[in-house]
């Protein structure tokens, strides 16, 4: 049974996603502050955390900031106020893999849900072989990636992001394409996301994240990645 973190300091919202998650028979653990959710995220395994960023003790950035910090690669969900613009693109530029604007819909959190496991937990007969593109060798059956004797340590969403890319190497993809092929959801006005999360793969994979060999800006239209023959190292 799949374990998932809820953490949301409104008692009503917390009782609302865990009868709605439970029902789609996920084992549901809760809290109310960030430090207790911290302290969970790292000495028990979860799935999936669905995180409020305004938290008691610790708001949900810096909750999130020091799980990807020790290397906490679980899916995150932030949780955010309507008009929070800001509050969303630095969760995303602090390693949250999406977010969803309140009030909004349990019907929406669990597909989204669904989805991600769809595309991570795929059966290993659809994945892709072992592709080596440049420097850079992706594993999507054991969701491992390596540049030279480098292993990578990337998020779900950068490794889903980067496996996208692969499998599609020369074609330009535009940031609707990515979000839809990627987080599997249209968000209209919402391309921002795919921006950061490009720019958190390149400072993984590129040797120079600020002259990239691998995935090409193409401007006016979305992105393109590139096989190089020599990757300055």
């Amino acid at each position: 049974m799949k374990r998932i973190l809820v953490v949301d300091d409104e008692p009503a919202i917390v009782k609302l996603l865990q009868y709605n998650l439970e029902r789609e028979y996920y084992q549901v653990e809760v809290a109310y502050d960030g430090q207790t959710a911290y302290e969970m995220a790292t000495t028990e395994p979860f799935d999936f955390i669905i995180l409020d960023l305004m938290l008691p003790q610790m708001d949900g950035i810096e909750v999130t900031k020091k799980l990807r910090h020790a290397d906490i690669n679980t899916p995150i969900m932030i949780l955010t106020a309507k008009d929070s613009e800001t509050d969303k693109i630095i969760g995303l530029e602090m390693g949250a893999d999406d977010y969803v604007t309140k009030p909004f819909s349990p019907r929406e959190i669990v597909a989204r849900i669904k989805a991600i496991e769809r595309r991570v937990h795929k059966p290993a007969a659809e994945k892709a072989p072992t592709v080596k593109i440049g420097d850079l060798v992706i594993d999507e059956q054991a969701i491992k990636v390596t540049r030279g004797d480098q292993k990578l340590h990337l998020t779900p969403k950068e490794f889903e992001l980067l496996v996208f890319f692969a499998e599609r190497v020369g074609q330009v993809l535009s940031r609707e394409t990515l979000l839809n092929g990627v987080w599997g959801f249209d968000y209209p006005a919402e391309t921002r996301m795919v921006d950061i999360q490009v720019s958190h793969l390149r400072d993984k994979i590129e040797p120079d994240p600020k002259h990239p060999h691998y995935i090409q800006t193409i401007r006016g239209f979305g992105y393109r990645m590139e096989a190089p023959l020599n990757v300055a190292q």
